[in-house]
């Protein structure tokens, strides 16, 4: 089995719910609190793939919220929180013949996410439109080499298109990032196919493919690099299983987890996904 299958991936967060298609009926209100973590890994995808000159443990607290502003447009709303740290670092610029290795911790904000969601059709499928943009609110620490988003601006077209049959639902998008400050934009596709196993537990399982189109020049610096954290030509190809459980009509829990098929730039690393819900 080829290891970029087996090693598993960071690329699961509000996705499920900004990638959906149906929107909240006028003044219905969403939200979640996720936590992510991607512990301590050193190695990250690449052609060829390359190691870290330290141990790096990502998480990201974040708070996603919709809003019914009619029955056919929804506003939506993403706050990530950084939580990075680096363990045993040790800087190729240094040539040290005892312990030179240093612990670096970074705490601060991501990239804002602000869009809206729009159903053009809604019948047996359920089509929509999305627009969000993500400002660029995240920091960068130049000794250390944490980023904690990346330092632009990204404008995110999507069309979702979903279906539901009873317990069975599907939903795929479409669409890019498109990013400012000489980054390179993406395209994205993917999609996912739940099923209702019991009254209260949705069982999930989703893929999710995003490609760079390398038009960037963006020239990044060293340090940066070395982490690979934020940095240009990001990409993965990847798959996945979640859970929904509803503890109640209004309220319930989930946990997801994915594996990917290629990547670049990216950790490779087993990466979790812990969320809590309310709907008002």
């Amino acid at each position: 089995m080829k290891n970029g299958i087996i090693i598993l991936v960071f690329f699961i967060s509000h996705s499920s719910f900004s990638q959906s298609p149906w929107v909240k009926d006028k003044g219905e209100f969403y939200t979640q609190l996720t936590y992510t973590t991607i512990p301590n890994y050193t190695d990250m995808f690449g052609d060829p793939d390359y190691s870290l000159f330290g141990e790096i443990s990502d998480n990201t607290v974040q708070i996603y919220g919709e809003y019914g502003l009619s029955d056919k447009t929804t506003l939506i709303l993403n706050v990530p929180l950084k939580v990075i740290s680096i363990d045993g670092y040790e800087s190729p610029f240094i040539d040290c013949s005892g312990d030179c290795s240093e612990d670096f911790n970074k705490t601060a904000l991501g990239n804002i996410e602000l869009g809206v969601k729009h159903n053009f059709y809604k019948k047996d499928w359920i089509l929509s439109g999305q627009f969000s943009v993500e400002a660029n609110t995240s920091s960068y620490d130049g000794f250390s080499g944490i980023r904690t988003g990346y330092d632009a601006y990204s404008f995110t077209p999507l069309f979702l298109a979903g279906r539901s049959l009873g317990k069975t639902y599907f939903q795929s998008f479409i669409g890019a990032n498109i990013r400012t400050n000489d980054y390179s934009s993406n395209f994205r596709v993917g999609g996912e196919l739940g099923h209702k196993i019991t009254k209260r537990i949705w069982l999930i399982g989703f893929v999710d493919v995003v490609k760079s189109l390398r038009n960037g020049d963006l020239i990044l610096p060293t340090q940066n690099m070395f982490t690979g954290l934020y940095v240009n030509d990001q990409e993965y190809g990847g798959f996945g299983l979640k859970t929904i459980g509803e503890i109640t009509d209004n309220f319930g829990v989930n946990v997801g987890f994915g594996g990917a098929f290629f990547g670049n730039n990216v950790a490779k690393q087993v990466a979790l996904n812990f969320g809590v819900y309310h709907k008002f």
